[in-house]
């Protein structure tokens, strides 16, 4: 398990990866959540995804299609890589690393 911890504006927010699973963690509502329970933008979605324009399933399917990406990773530090880079381009400033009974290193 890795611990990663970014912030955007005065919210921390951490990621948590265990094997190929996703949770994230809301510091200002104290929630918990799935890569299901995420809001997606259809619009970023679209952008990443242009063949789910008209599909009425779209976020299902582009959970589906991120959780196969993340799979293809071998470790989790490559998996919090991935989320790292992928948030950083959405202005979440990585702040925190830190895998089970570690202390936190710098991200």
């Amino acid at each position: 398990m890795i611990k990663g911890t970014f912030q955007i504006g005065g919210d921390l927010i951490d990621v948590v990866v265990k094997q190929n699973n996703l949770f994230f963690w809301d510091s200002n509502t104290q929630m918990t959540t799935t890569i299901e329970g995420l809001k997606l933008s259809k619009a970023g979605v679209i952008k990443e995804h242009p063949d789910l324009e008209n599909d009425e399933e779209w976020k299902k399917k582009a959970i589906d299609r991120l959780k196969e990406h993340i799979k293809k990773f071998n470790t989790e530090d490559e998996k919090l890589n991935y989320i790292k880079s992928e948030l950083t381009k959405h202005g979440y400033e990585p702040k925190f690393k830190q895998k089970a009974g570690w202390r936190p290193t710098k991200l």
